[in-house]
Order: C-alpha cells, then sequence, then structure tokens
C-alpha cells in the first residue's frame, strides 16, 4: 500500500485495549475514531504469555500500579472478536491495523489481512517476532515505533526486516503521559535521512495538538495517539488519550498544517504557545533516550528470560525460555537477537524461574 509514503498525513485512532473485551465498546471507538477523522485504527492483540513472565508483579501504568499480567490476562479475547472489528471497520470505511506481541498474535494479525503491521517500542528488539515477519509476513506494510531505543536498536531492527517491501518508522517516548519538551521531533527528519523510510511520530502526551502538528512542520508522515471515549474510563492509556473532540481537533489542525511551510507551522505555534515551549519540543534532532525514558532502558524492551528454575548441566530447550517484557522486579537478560544461539546450550549453573538469561549462565 501507498498510505506510508502518500504526502498527506497517515492519522492512526490507537484504540489499543480501550474496548476492555466488549465488541459494542470497540464499535463505539471506531466510531469515534471515524467521526474524528482519522485514516486508521489500531488494536492490540494480547497475549499475557507473549508479553511479560507471570511474576512480573506490579507495574505503573496511568491507571496505576496494576498486576499487569493478571490485567493483561483479563484482556485476551478470542480471535472472532478482532474479526468482528475488523468487519465493522470495513463497513465505516476506515482502515484496521493492530499490534502483535508474539508469535501467535502475529498468525492471527496477518490472517485478518490488516492494512498494517504495527511494532510497539519494547518490541523493536523482538527479534524473532520481527524475523517472522521478514520470512512470513513481508507482503504487509511495516510500522515500526522506536521508543526506549538507540540508534543501533533501530538499525538492527531494520536489518532483520529487510525483506519487507514497505516500512515506515515513528519516533516515539516511552512514556505515559509523556513531555512535549523531550519529543526532539526535528529527529523526524534526521531518522528519515539516515535510514532511507518514512518517519512519523507515536505520541503519548497530552497535548493535542502541539506534538502532531509540530511533527509535520519537520516532515513527519504518520501520527499516531491513542482514542479514547472518556479519559475517565478503565483502559490502560485512557488518561493519557485523546477523547473524540480532542481527537477530531487534532486532526483539523493537522489538515492545516499540510497546507502550510514548516516555517509557517513553527511560528504559528509560537505565537500560541510561546517560542521557547515549541524550541524545546522540536529538539536538537539528536537521537538520544528521553529523560522520561531513561530507567526503561533493557526493562520495557524485550529480553530473554527462564519460564522455569534449572539446574546446572541442563540443556536450554525453547520450552525453557521465552522472549518477554523484564519490567521493574524481574532481572534483564540478554538481548533476544541472540535467542537460537543459547537454545542447546547446557547451564553453567543453576538458575530461577523469571530470571533473565546472561552470558555467565551457559556454558559457552
Amino acid at each position: 500500500m501507498s498510505f506510508i509514503t502518500s504526502s498527506r498525513t497517515f492519522i492512526i485512532a490507537e484504540i489499543g485495549t480501550a474496548h476492555s473485551g466488549s465488541f459494542e465498546k470497540a464499535k463505539e471507538l471506531v466510531d469515534a475514531a471515524v467521526y474524528a477523522g482519522a485514516d486508521c485504527v489500531k488494536f492490540q492483540i494480547v497475549y499475557a504469555h507473549e508479553i511479560l513472565h507471570p511474576d512480573t508483579g506490579f507495574v505503573k501504568l496511568p491507571t496505576g500500579n496494576i498486576p499487569l499480567y493478571k490485567r493483561f490476562k483479563e484482556l485476551e479475547v478470542s480471535l472472532d472478536f478482532y474479526r468482528m472489528c475488523n468487519d465493522y471497520c470495513k463497513k465505516r470505511n476506515i482502515l484496521f491495523s493492530a499490534s502483535p506481541f508474539g508469535l501467535q498474535s502475529l498468525k492471527e494479525l496477518a490472517d485478518l489481512n490488516p492494512a498494517a503491521i504495527k511494532i510497539a517500542s519494547p518490541e523493536l528488539n523482538h527479534f524473532p517476532l520481527l524475523q517472522a515477519i521478514n520470512d512470513n509476513y513481508n507482503n504487509f506494510p511495516l510500522i515500526l515505533s522506536s521508543g526506549v531505543s538507540k540508534l543501533s536498536d533501530i538499525e538492527k531492527a531494520l536489518e532483520a526486516t529487510e525483506c519487507v517491501k514497505t516500512r515506515a518508522l515513528l519516533h516515539c517516548i516511552t512514556a505515559y503521559p509523556a513531555p512535549e519538551e523531550e519529543y526532539n521531533l526535528k529527529l523526524i527528519k534526521n531518522l528519515s535521512s539516515i535510514f532511507g523510510v518514512p518517519v512519523g511520530v507515536s505520541d503519548h502526551s497530552m497535548h493535542p495538538v502541539l506534538v502532531p502538528v509540530l511533527s509535520v512542520a519537520c516532515g513527519g508522515s504518520i501520527i499516531e495517539k491513542h482514542i479514547c471515549l472518556s479519559r475517565k474510563d478503565s483502559g490502560l492509556d485512557d488518561p493519557v488519550a485523546l477523547e473524540p473532540d480532542d481527537f477530531a481537533k487534532m486532526v483539523k489542525a493537522v489538515r492545516k498544517a499540510e497546507k502550510q511551510t514548516s516555517a509557517e507551522i513553527i511560528a504559528e505555534m509560537s505565537s500560541g504557545y510561546g517560542e521557547e515551549k515549541v524550541l524545546r519540543i522540536l529538539g536538537t534532532g539528536k537521537k538520544e533516550l528521553a529523560p522520561a525514558e531513561k530507567q526503561n532502558y533493557t526493562r520495557t524492551n524485550r529480553s530473554i528470560h527462564f519460564m522455569r528454575s534449572m539446574k546446572k548441566g541442563e540443556v536450554i530447550s525453547a520450552n525453557d525460555i521465552a522472549v518477554l517484557r523484564t519490567e521493574k522486579i524481574l532481572s534483564p537478560g540478554i538481548s533476544p537477537e541472540f535467542y537460537n544461539t543459547v537454545l542447546g546450550a547446557e547451564l553453567a549453573r543453576d538458575v530461577q524461574n523469571g530470571s533473565g538469561l546472561v552470558w555467565s549462565d551457559v556454558i559457552n
């Protein structure tokens, strides 16, 4: 599809799991996205075991500290649910996409023939997932978010998906909410120049207009932002999402900005919100971990974890390890790029269920 490279900004309304498993609420959210003028909606096909270890414990989210594995289990729905959502999107003439988090959800998503496959920032280094997309689903447009990452992480992800015909990056800050002043939007043009792909923004800030409109001034071609029916609802991301009227306000502002020069956009935003604030949002253009996400690097991203306690001398099989987000309690392991390397390796010492696999655990 050509929407990623279109001169018109492609706007994604991120529904995520805000439907809470209710198809009626999912339809309301799709209706809200249509009303607001979005081009596409995005869901998240969640299976807890693909994302977290059962012993992950409590994780701080916009809705508070919650037992995240348990909450993800509660958000699991049947494939028929997403099939019905896809059908409803067709009825409402809006594109359907979703984020997979592992091989099961990827296959199920591909069977729905989505407009695009979206890889969330924590999965940017989920190399088994990226490899499966590259080998088996490279005909689908692929959008990769790049929050809580370094340039080398982006480079490796793009190398792992080199067979995918259409790719784009989303500059992102993995924090909820994300401070507008840390967005460093000048990076958009630099990322596009470095990697030769279209670049947009995945915006987790609270303001409906600032980051999206300034991303247009910086050459952004895609905008993704969470949508909700009410910020008071119980969805994981609802407190930082836009309600329908604010999402519509954003779309209107973006469409206006598309007709302006970069200088005109920046001047208008500076007049409305202050030059100092706008300059901070534009940033330096250098790729660095934002202050709001530094503590999450290696913990929000994926690493290899043990799925059972094992004894010294045992040989690691695919059932013994998984590529998971670490979060706060568990210890992070080595990068998933070494997943195949450690399969069949012998343990040099006893290991605990849930701990991250590190090189000293295995006999080289």
